[in-house]
């Protein structure tokens, strides 16, 4: 675990970004509020997921799954929250699944050795093809003089 409380604090950058999304433009706030807010929301973060482990506990899981959350949402008396939560999660789900194929199809389309390769694993296939042929062929041809 952390060795000093303040290691449990989530980054002031992020908490400032929150922060200037969440407010109007216009709107200033001081750095004690920052603090503040800062601090709430790392106690937040933290019971939270006190809660979900205990319920992943109680299953006898090491493992806190999305589900260990959202009934440790619902404990905390935050079940308005667990609807939008799920969406949000499929929906970065989605985004993750949609840029891993967007990045794994432009890796294909610029690696010249996978479609040569293709290409390379046809002509060697037709190959074989024809080398059975000749083999057939050959074995044909042996047998008949053989015979004869």
């Amino acid at each position: 675990m952390a060795e000093r409380p303040e290691d449990l604090n989530l980054p002031n950058s992020v908490i400032a970004k929150l922060i200037k999304e969440a407010l109007p433009e216009n709107a200033n706030i001081s750095k004690d509020a920052r603090l503040a807010i800062s601090k709430a929301a790392s106690v937040f973060v933290l019971y939270s997921t006190s809660c979900a482990n205990n319920f992943a506990m109680q299953q006898k899981r090491k493992t806190i799954s999305a589900q260990d959350v959202y009934d440790a949402m619902i404990d905390m008396e935050f079940e308005r929250y667990v609807d939008p939560l799920k969406k949000n999660l499929e929906a970065y789900k989605a985004g993750q699944k949609g840029k891993k194929d967007t990045s794994e199809k432009r890796k294909k389309d610029k690696d010249p050795a996978s479609s040569s390769k293709a290409h390379d694993d046809s002509a060697i296939a037709e190959e074989d093809e024809g080398n059975i042929a000749d083999a057939v062929d050959d074995v044909e041809e042996i047998s008949s003089s053989s015979s004869t």
